[in-house]
């Protein structure tokens, strides 16, 4: 069924596409695909909409977005450990930016979906032969002997969500986010005195703020209380096309009462770097469903291009609906990001500006492994945060590659990992996260960032 615009779920078949998996039995992917559409919705209308009404809080100015998670997940991932420590890193990260931006936060997790990655190359060398590149979990393996596109991956991907999703449910419903619990700040990677007594600062007047709200009551301890329970949102990028239209439905609003199709595998989902032709066939699948989503913004972005696409996705100019995804370098920021603001906003669009400070950044560290520079990803979002403030805009949240675990992919941060830090526990089979501690290293710079805005007219730095 196609809605008045002459769009369905599956329009995008009739647009040019890229970054496509071909399966050898076609007839085998399609049973899995029918298969999929057949299976129940993994997030509910209500909730999608309670995300679109919470992002435009968040493109006006009284809130402030975070975005986290794998750069790829993996099905070994969904596993109790690893979803507890994802879920407790976002958490901790989205109270130390309320305290510190003095607003509520918006959590959007990497995670329970983000199983597909995009590729430079279809193939790569390995051993002298060329093989077909790890596309992710649901497309095929990571080891060189499981390189075959195999369509019962899509099916892995659905129910490892759906476990996903539900332990995270259930965590929250158990009261995992109760801000009463013992907090478990563990401040002693920070290798110098000074930034943890500053770190240590941040949370005493937190806590003290918890003991304050109880004492006079604001804090009454029930069962609904804000600082018991939170919202908490799951996105990936829409890269597979049959698996996103197949999870595709049409459902009744719940605001409108009326017929509209909604992406029912993941609450916010984005189109990346590589697939936001404004012909192509992402931009045609997304233009037609109620979920947010995003767009990311690079330097080869044409910013005529950029509002041709915002305009084929959100004609109606919703006011959040669309997040607008930044990731320039830490060198570009300046030469490229004016151009955008100002052109996005010539055409009427009040989408959400968030900052991705890790994909401009991937660098080559000895012996060939990827990594990226802590210093880099701050001088990024410090830029980002100056030139919206100089375009009399706001940035409006942050979207960053991280795990809770402690791995050593990235360098730098308060635990000054080196070069020769990287091999001692480097996990990622795609690009390098944020280890836990890191993270926390990003969410007390931007909680200093605004302290230090409301009590210095001068521009602060991160």
């Amino acid at each position: 069924m196609a809605t008045t615009n002459n769009w369905s779920p599956d329009s995008w078949k009739s647009k040019p596409i890229v970054q496509d998996v071909t399966y050898e039995d076609e007839a085998h992917a399609k049973r899995v695909v029918d298969k999929l559409g057949r299976l129940p919705p993994m997030v509910s209308t209500t909730e999608i909409e309670k995300l679109r009404e919470q992002l435009k809080q968040v493109a006006l100015g009284n809130s402030f977005l975070l975005q986290g998670g794998d750069c790829a997940e993996l099905f070994d991932y969904c596993s109790q450990d690893p979803i507890e420590a994802k879920l407790k890193v976002l958490l901790q990260m989205s109270l130390v930016l309320t305290w510190g931006a003095r607003t509520s936060v918006v959590r959007i997790a990497r995670m329970a979906g983000q199983y597909a990655k995009p590729r430079s190359k279809p193939t790569e060398m390995h051993e002298g032969q060329e093989i077909l590149s790890f596309r992710g979990d649901n497309v095929n393996g990571f080891d060189p002997k499981d390189r075959k596109a195999d369509p019962e991956r899509l099916l892995g991907a659905y129910f490892h969500s759906a476990a996903t999703l539900n332990y995270v449910r259930t965590l929250l419903d158990s009261g995992f986010a109760d801000l009463h619990a013992p907090s478990q700040w563990n401040l002693s990677h920070v290798r110098s005195d000074a930034v943890r007594g500053e770190y240590q600062s941040i949370v005493t007047q937190l806590t003290d703020a918890l003991d304050f709200m109880k004492t006079v009551g604001a804090d009454n301890g029930g069962k609904n209380n804000a600082l018991r329970s939170v919202d908490f949102f799951v996105s990936h990028e829409a890269l597979l096309l049959e698996y996103e239209s197949s999870l595709t439905r049409l459902l009744t609003s719940p605001s409108t009462n009326t017929k509209k199709y909604y992406n029912t595998g993941a609450h916010f989902l984005w189109i990346g770097d590589r697939t936001r032709q404004p012909d192509g066939a992402h931009i045609e699948y997304i233009r037609g469903i109620e979920n947010p989503v995003g767009l990311k913004v690079g330097p080869t972005t044409n910013p005529e291009n950029l509002v041709e696409i915002l305009n084929r996705v959100n004609p109606n100019k919703e006011i959040g609906k669309v997040t607008l995804i930044t990731r320039f370098g830490a060198d570009n920021v300046e030469q490229y990001l004016p151009q955008h603001i100002e052109a996005v906003r010539n055409a009427g669009h009040i989408p959400v500006w968030v900052c991705d400070p890790m994909h401009g950044n991937t660098k080559n560290a000895s012996g060939g492994i990827k990594t990226r520079h802590f210093v880099d990803i701050i001088q990024e979002l410090s830029q980002t945060f100056r030139v919206h403030k100089s375009c009399e805009s706001k940035l409006n949240g942050v979207h960053f590659e991280l795990t809770g675990d402690s791995v050593t992919e990235c360098v730098g941060g308060s635990m000054d990992l080196t070069d020769e830090d990287l091999s001692t526990n480097y996990q990622t089979y795609c690009d390098p996260r944020l280890n836990y501690e890191q993270s926390l290293d990003v969410a007390f710079l931007i909680a200093k960032y605004y302290q230090n805005e409301r009590n210095n007219k001068d521009f602060p730095s991160l």
